[in-house]
């Protein structure tokens, strides 16, 4: 890949040239030139682990900018450039998935001896991670509520060098003053993540609000297909370095293929998502309306508790959000919760989203330690994809009379 002032002159050129343009001409352009590839509008997919040197005078000295497979090709490239350009980052590397775009991050600004902060809301294998992996390397993990703002200060500690941010929370959706926390961990020295996938680059960026580092699972809305897996990781010139160094270090590398799709899927990312966000709003409204609904966990309603800091920071929403279904007893909280997903037909039971299709999930919340989740009902999570919204409505309504009590009960 390229190196770092190599990266920052890609971005400062990219930037200059993209300020005062549209995100979807900016997703139309960013990351190639036709000039290079003979006028071909797309990058060709190049597939390596060998490259030959000129002599073994370049080999010694590595003085050329392909190296080896690992370290970069024309096509991984070609999708860091673009995802630099819509970041507004000095360096992206890419990683085989959304969770090891996050562990990788870890890795590169921990050491045993360390004390991190995690928001509590946190996606589940993170957290899993932090248990385990890093226990394991002697790193100390505290999770904090993600309504915490400046009063994260608080919990630091002479040895806290990371904090980690998602926001909106993954399930439950808490909103997190992204600004305030940044601005305290760097009076402390520490490093800033945020998982940002639900978003984008194009409804927040990260970067421009004091996070250091900016982390997407690509396999959800830039791929937008459900048949990629891909991680990026995206970093502001002062942790650059580090963050390319643990990188090589550890031999984490994207497949010029799935390079190739994302970069693909980048170009519609912009209209995918209005589509997204228009109709999940607008299901997410109709639930509010629902009887058998307790709440409504979406940072765009007015009746969110996050909803001002979503309106402040953000410029969009996703297709992802939760709402609770009203059980009376908690005991039936796992029979309600199954039978209204298997009386659904158009929604598919899978985990991931992103993609084309509407996907829906029971959420379970049972390893949070300080944000409790609702506790009205079971908690499903819907993946509002492509279809009519006027289908999803009527499926959803049959999964409603699915869990309507019989006469007899």
């Amino acid at each position: 890949m390229p190196g770092a002032e190599e990266m920052q002159g890609i971005m400062s050129d990219n930037d200059d040239e993209s300020k005062h343009q549209g995100p979807n001409t900016q997703l139309a352009r960013a990351g190639h030139d036709p000039s290079l590839y003979h006028g071909f509008i797309n990058p060709p997919v190049v597939r390596a682990s060998t490259v030959l040197f000129p002599d073994a005078k370049a080999m010694e000295a590595h003085s050329q900018k392909y190296i080896y497979g690992t370290r970069g090709t024309p096509t991984t490239d070609a999708l860091c450039e673009a995802i630099n350009e819509l970041e507004g980052a000095a360096g992206t590397i890419l990683v085989p998935s959304g969770l090891a775009a996050v562990t990788v991050a870890f890795l590169a600004y921990l050491s045993p001896g360390d004390h991190a902060l995690v928001v509590d809301t946190v996606y589940g294998n993170v957290r899993h991670f932090c248990d385990t992996m890093l226990q394991r390397f002697g790193v100390e993990v505290e999770y904090y509520d993600p309504s915490i703002g400046a009063a994260i200060e608080t919990l630091f500690r002479p040895n806290t060098r990371l904090v980690h941010t998602e926001a909106p929370g993954s399930n439950t959706f808490e909103m997190q003053d992204v600004p305030a926390i940044a601005a305290i961990a760097h009076q402390h020295a520490a490093v800033v993540t945020m998982d940002n996938t639900w978003a984008t680059p194009l409804y927040f960026r990260p970067l421009n609000f004091g996070v250091d580092v900016s982390i997407q699972a690509s396999t959800k809305y830039p791929a937008g297909h459900a048949d990629v897996l891909l991680g990026t990781v995206s970093a502001n010139a002062q942790t650059w370095k580090r963050l390319r160094q643990t990188n090589n270090a550890l031999g984490f590398c994207g497949a010029a293929d799935d390079a190739y799709q994302v970069l693909r899927g980048l170009r519609t990312l912009g209209i995918r998502l209005e589509r997204h966000q228009e109709s999940a709003l607008d299901i997410a409204k109709w639930l509010e309306t629902r009887e058998e609904v307790a709440r409504v966990l979406h940072p765009a309603l007015p009746s969110f508790p996050g909803h001002d800091i979503w309106k402040r920071d953000f410029k969009g929403t996703s297709g992802v959000f939760s709402f609770v279904l009203g059980v009376e007893h908690e005991a039936d909280f796992k029979s309600k919760a199954q039978a209204f997903l298997d009386g659904l037909t158009i929604f598919g039971l899978g985990y991931s989203w992103g993609g084309f299709p509407s996907l829906a999930l029971h959420v379970s919340l049972d390893d949070r330690k300080v944000a409790l989740p609702p506790s009205e009902g079971p908690i499903l999570r819907l993946q509002i994809g492509l279809e009519d919204v006027d289908d999803l409505k009527a499926d959803l309504q049959r999964a409603f009379q699915a869990v309507r009590p019989k006469p007899n009960e």
